[in-house]
């Protein structure tokens, strides 16, 4: 597990409300993966939020990225020197950090970041959703968390959640933390309206 530093709720940007994308680096098979991620973008930066995510220029990332900044949004983005050197960072972006590590990339979007929500995508997204579940668990930050369900894509993810709880692996109140939704622009404001309250 990462560290987080302390006061891990707070950040230091003057944008009004970030929220932390993760999804895939590759667009995926359907093309309501990629339409989920346009309009993502696009709902985000045409509200004046900030995107936080992964800096990459490929896949479903790239762009989510691409239609925030035509929606007029800014975009904060964190990439490991290893996936410059592949050529897969976004060198269009409001801001783009260049770190040494994995660790650092997801510390450095945690603390940039007031909510966060996972799009398809493998097992990377899965691992950074899980870690931000697993440190709200812990108590080590309020911030919420949610999974878009495009086109069903999460439903087996969703099924083995409902049976952890029900074999008694997981507490059905940890389970409720996860927001899921199917309607992007609800599932944004629903996210934004639980800041602050946990």
């Amino acid at each position: 597990m990462n560290p987080l530093p302390e006061n891990a709720n707070t950040k230091s940007h003057a944008t009004n409300f970030s929220m932390c994308v993760y999804c895939g680096s590759r667009p995926g098979v359907d093309p309501r993966f990629a339409q989920s991620a346009r309009d993502t973008g696009s709902l985000i930066g045409s509200q004046g939020w900030e995107l936080v995510y992964g800096g990459g220029k490929v896949g479903l990332m790239g762009m989510v990225a691409d239609a925030t900044l035509a929606a007029g949004g800014t975009v904060y983005g964190v990439i490991p020197q290893t996936l410059i050197d592949k050529e897969v960072g976004h060198t269009g972006l409001t801001e783009l950090h260049v770190v040494a590590n994995m660790h650092t990339r997801k510390t450095m979007m945690f603390e940039r970041a007031d909510a966060f929500l996972a799009l398809p995508g493998g097992i990377g997204t899965f691992e950074e959703l899980f870690e931000i579940w697993t440190w709200y668990q812990l108590g080590m930050h309020h911030k919420p968390f949610g999974l878009l369900n495009v086109a069903g894509y999460y439903d087996p993810l969703i099924a083995m959640l409902d049976s952890m709880v029900a074999q008694g692996f997981l507490n059905p109140a940890v389970r409720e933390l996860l927001q899921v939704g199917t309607d992007v622009a609800e599932l944004l404001q629903r996210l934004k309206g639980l800041v602050g309250k946990a």
